[in-house]
């Protein structure tokens, strides 16, 4: 062959390698619903500039008489990251049509993979034809074709597809797929990205359950295009049977909208919108809802549920980036009544307990700063509950901290801001077997809170960690409240206060370690003294930041244990415990932690009572506190053990803590928690309070499993939620049906039992009804 002969034939070779690939750009495609279209591209174009044929035969011909120009016997073409095999490809400089015969496999850059028996394509790429086609794409994507035709250069038609992303059966490849969509015609339109599958027939193990005279949906191009999303359906008691139908509308590229509407057999039509809008520097998302209730008396009498008949919510979240270290942003919802986005299960938007804020955040190396406004949405179903109004408005909380760039005297110097400003329309206030408990005053307080730090740690040559530690800190308040009345503490009934405290404290570890031949042991004991004066004000200050807090093994060492600012802790305590952590070669691990905390001198701040009474019954209100301590073993088998605890310090009496075992294997998993709470009337639990949690997973067979849980309130002998699920699960389909019983009677909204199923088919979509898991 003559040398500008085999430049030629190259130029060709090139040419039918990039035609070919054309052919995986459909073998890519994803068959399901995508959410702008992308621009037009082809493979050619991603093939590097001056990139190398290689080519590899074990024969080049040239026929002169015919024009035709062929490679035979073992045809191998690496071109660009693209790699085709043939038993033969030749070129017919006559026809101009280029043609690979004989098992032909491509592989493009991505991992897809194109089978044919033949493949016939003109030279400039626009018309061609495959035969007995299989695709296999990156994500496991198959499809299957006996004849594919390339037409324009902009649409390639497959005769009798079948789709699917199942793996076949390794032990009878011929056995159909759990799943696979059969289609008369699989048309790709290259111009508006999308996939048509025309006569579509979906079969499930075998048989077919759906026939649809066409499907039409995006290309692997496309990320965002309109048109209707899968739908999915709900069941419950006062709703009735729910069918959304979901339909998404690209408005721009950096604009887009979904609606939806949901019918509802009980309760008629509820219609949803969510508008979603992209900017350079952050996004914005709108949500409106609403119904006409058909059945209100569905719902038990009295309550919002019941008595609403046109209900509606409209919510707004954005989040934008002033520059890389500020943030700006909110998250706010209105609603008709105290219960709507509940009782109908609005996505992100139903639970008991939301809040509404706006914020502004900026993060440095060495500091942040956040400063947020809230208010707070209380769904319940009892219009007459006074709870969300009981509610305080924060507008606005700030917090600043800051660590110095260089130590001072070697230590690290720190500093801390919080400025708090609330006010409450309604008193929250109960009185509980005698203890009146004023969580917030009608009116309006501010505190502003400043506190610097000092610490250092030094390590002795014989291992001892020293940390010594320095603080000071002030508060200033200012108090335009209602008084508390009947209140019989000593409440400050003054328009503003202040107060400082100061702290010096020295903290002591002495990490040892022990190792035998097969395991090792790090035993660490931890003492703290922390010498302080009295709480200024203690309890005659509002309390809102500081009603939470639980003392046990995890705020043990912490060095004020108030959850809050409203309330510090005085006079000089010690804190002494033990840390242990063990390992051994055979996969055994253990850990632990024992304590207990001392007031030495001075008032303990615990035993002082406050308008909410927050030291009673904590562990903390007696010179010597409870008894708290955590630990656990994890064994090789699966099976772990973990219990946290607070003892009596007298009669080391079960106060408060629980216990949870686990197991797990690869067929079997199951988790036993038990929780126990002593009786605090002051906090209005008048007896203990014990519950066991148990859920479990049994897997029965190759992708199938049973599941199950309850909640067991053992001092009312009731079973407070239980759920069964049955679920399958393969590379290709998620299938899972649930049935859940929750029995919550300050939850008078939606329903008290509920069915949820899911049905996924990776790559094309899913059906949902209801919520499918354990809750």
């Amino acid at each position: 062959m003559a040398a500008g002969d085999r430049k030629y034939f190259s130029k060709q070779l090139v040419a039918l390698l990039v035609g070919a690939t054309l052919s995986t750009y459909f073998g890519s495609a994803a068959v399901s619903y995508g959410q702008a279209s992308a621009p037009d591209q082809t493979i050619g174009k991603n093939i590097p500039e001056g990139a190398k044929l290689l080519l590899s035969a074990n024969e080049l011909v040239y026929n002169r008489d015919a024009d035709l120009v062929s490679a035979v016997g073992g045809v191998q073409i690496n071109y660009g990251g693209y790699k085709m095999v043939a038993q033969k490809v030749e070129y017919n400089q006559k026809t101009g049509r280029m043609m690979a015969l004989g098992n032909v496999e491509m592989v493009s850059p991505d991992g897809n993979r194109i089978y044919a028996d033949n493949l016939d394509v003109t030279d400039n790429f626009a018309d061609g034809f495959l035969n007995s086609l299989r695709i296999e794409t990156a994500d496991n994507t198959r499809i299957v074709a006996e004849s594919g035709e390339r037409v324009g250069g902009t649409m390639m038609i497959l005769n009798k597809g079948v789709y699917t992303a199942c793996l076949p059966c390794a032990e009878d490849p011929k056995r159909a797929p759990f799943w696979q969509v059969k289609a008369k015609r699989v048309i790709q339109n290259g111009v508006t990205h999308t996939i048509r599958l025309e006569s579509a027939r979906f079969e499930l193990l075998g048989y077919p359950i759906a026939f649809l005279p066409f499907i039409e949906v995006p290309d692997n191009t496309v990320k965002r295009k309109s048109g209707f999303l899968f739908p999915t359906m709900s069941l419950s008691q006062n709703l009735g049977f729910g069918l959304s139908i979901p339909y998404y509308y690209v408005i721009s590229p950096s604009m887009d909208a979904t609606v939806t509407t949901t019918g509802y057999t009980a309760q008629g039509f509820l219609v949803e919108g969510e508008f979603r809008q992209r900017f350079e520097n952050g996004t914005h998302i709108l949500r409106v809802a609403g119904i006409d209730q058909a059945k209100p008396d569905n719902f038990s009498s009295g309550t919002s549920d019941a008595e609403a008949e046109q209900r509606g919510m409209v919510a707004s979240k954005a989040e934008f980036r002033i520059n890389p270290r500020w943030t700006f942003g909110w998250d706010v919802m209105m609603q008709s009544d105290n219960n709507f986005s509940k009782t109908y299960k609005l996505r992100g938007l139903s639970g008991t307990d939301r809040t509404n804020q706006i914020y502004l955040t900026g993060l440095g190396k060495r500091n942040y700063f956040d400063m947020r406004a809230f208010y707070f949405d209380v769904q319940d179903a009892d219009r007459t509950n006074t709870a969300e109004k009981q509610q305080a408005i924060v507008y606005p909380s700030l917090d600043y901290h800051y660590v110095a760039p260089q130590p001072l005297a070697g230590g690290e110097l720190s500093a801390d801001v919080n400025l708090t400003n609330i006010s409450r329309t309604h008193d929250d206030f109960y009185t509980v077997d005698g203890f009146d408990r004023f969580r917030g005053l009608r009116g309006q307080t501010s505190r502003l809170t400043a506190e610097l730090q000092w610490k250092r740690t030094y390590v002795t040559p014989t291992g001892l960690v020293i940390t010594p530690l320095l603080a000071a800190r002030g508060d200033a308040f200012a108090l335009n409240m209602d008084d508390p009345t009947g209140y019989s503490g000593n409440y400050l009934d003054d328009n503003s206060a202040t107060r400082s405290m100061f702290t010096a404290g020295l903290e002591l570890r002495y990490p040892i370690l022990m190792t035998t031949e097969n395991s090792t042991h790090i035993l660490e004991p931890i003492a703290q003294i922390y010498a302080r004066p009295d709480e200024q004000l203690a309890g005659r200050l509002p309390n809102e930041d500081a009603q939470s807090f639980v003392f046990d093994a995890t705020s043990l060492f912490d060095r004020d244990k108030f959850s809050g600012y409203d309330r510090i802790e005085g006079g000089t305590r010690a804190n002494l415990g033990v840390q242990y952590t063990g390992t051994f070669d055979s996969g055994y691990k253990l850990h632990g932690i024992f304590g207990q905390s001392y007031q030495i001198a001075g008032q303990n701040s615990f035993a002082t009572d406050d308008l909410v009474n927050v030291g009673a019954d904590s562990g903390l209100e007696t010179d010597r506190s409870d008894y708290v301590g955590l630990g656990g073993v994890e064994t090789p088998y699966g099976v772990s053990v973990a219990a946290s605890y607070r003892l009596d310090e007298k009669d080391f009496e079960f106060r408060r803590g629980d216990l949870t075992t686990a197991y797990q294997n690869d067929t079997f998993s199951t988790q036993l928690t038990y929780t126990h709470l002593s009786a605090q009337p002051a906090y209005g639990f008048a007896e203990d309070n014990d519950e066991i949690q148990t859920n479990s997973s049994v897997k029965f067979k190759d992708y199938w499993s049973i599941f199950g849980g309850i909640a067991w309130d053992l001092n009312n002998d009731v079973i407070s939620r239980r759920t069964i699920g049955l679920s399958y699960d393969d590379e290709c389909t998620i299938f899972t049906i649930a049935y859940t019983d929750s029995r919550d009677s300050d939850d008078e909204s939606g329903s008290d039992w509920t069915i949820g199923a899911r049905l996924t088919f990776r790559t094309l979509g899913d059906i949902k009804i209801g919520t499918d898991t354990l809750q």
